[in-house]
């Protein structure tokens, strides 16, 4: 496996961790990608055994993962798409029943949609979507999180059972307030744009927990998610779906107009126009 990272231009002022390789052959690769995300590479070193630095991005044979690092460190969180918990979603998620496709609006429409998820963060949401045949563009601004995201898309394409679902998808690495208000006023720049702002989250599960010790000095919260709303709702075609905590409160700004609540989620959406019903 072979890493090439995009070219990353932006300034981050979020805290970059380094980079290491599990061997030799993934060396130069993971060099590459210290260097382009203005980071240091640390060479061929194992998380457990890294003392300078608390988090790290790690290549290995499975990909490239963000690591804490010490002996007792929880494992490594990455994009994953062919196996574990998306891999299993495409396969038996349950099609247009799941709750994403219906706040998307799914089951109204018989046209193909084009979404945006314009928080993409490890990218599951808009993976499911693109499984169920929809076209996808996931911004995501984080140069730590877009790395490993687009690495994980990477081993999609290159997978023959998903490989036709990630090339329905497009990967930016971008501010979605920035590059929703550079298109403000004009033609609409997706049919459904789809938010999952991070909170404080109130879930305790293991899993929840390790991503969260892993993300949060790496993106911190969202403060502005008002602003990302209103851009959103100036940009979207037929309706913004919102991904919510189950009790969290709703963003502020315009009430959202239908909810959908889950076990330890919830969708707040905020139609537009009619979606259409059949296609042309």
């Amino acid at each position: 496996m072979t890493f090439t990272p995009d070219a990353l231009n932006e300034s981050c002022s979020s805290p970059i961790p380094p980079v290491a390789a599990a061997s030799n052959e993934l060396l130069a690769p993971a060099q590459a990608l210290a260097t382009s995300l203005g980071s240091a590479c640390l060479g061929v070193v194992e998380p457990r055994d890294i003392r300078n630095s608390d988090l790290v991005l790690h290549l290995d044979r499975q990909g490239l993962s963000l690591q804490v690092t010490g002996r007792r460190a929880p494992g490594p969180v990455r994009a994953e798409f062919v196996t574990g918990k998306a891999g299993y979603r495409l396969a038996h998620g349950g099609g247009t029943g799941q709750m994403i496709a219906k706040a998307v609006g799914l089951k109204r429409t018989s046209e193909s949609l084009h979404v945006l998820d314009a928080t993409a963060g490890l990218g599951q949401d808009g993976f499911v979507l693109a499984g169920l045949g929809q076209r996808i563009t996931m911004l995501e601004r984080s140069p730590v999180i877009h790395a490993l995201l687009a690495d994980g898309l990477a081993r999609a394409a290159g997978d023959e059972a998903t490989a036709a679902v990630a090339a329905r998808i497009t990967l930016i690495r971008a501010d979605s307030i920035d590059w929703l208000g550079a298109r403000a006023g004009g033609e609409p720049v997706a049919d459904v744009i789809h938010l999952d702002p991070m909170f404080p989250h109130r879930d305790k599960s293991a899993a929840v927990k390790k991503e969260m010790q892993l993300f949060r000095p790496i993106v911190g919260d969202d403060p502005d998610a008002a602003n990302l709303l209103e851009a959103a709702l100036a940009c979207a075609r037929y309706r913004v779906v919102v991904k919510r905590s189950r009790r969290a409160p709703v963003i502020p700004g315009p009430a959202p107009s239908l909810q959908l609540e889950g076990k330890s989620s919830r969708y707040d959406i905020y139609p537009l126009r009619a979606l259409p019903t059949s296609r042309n």
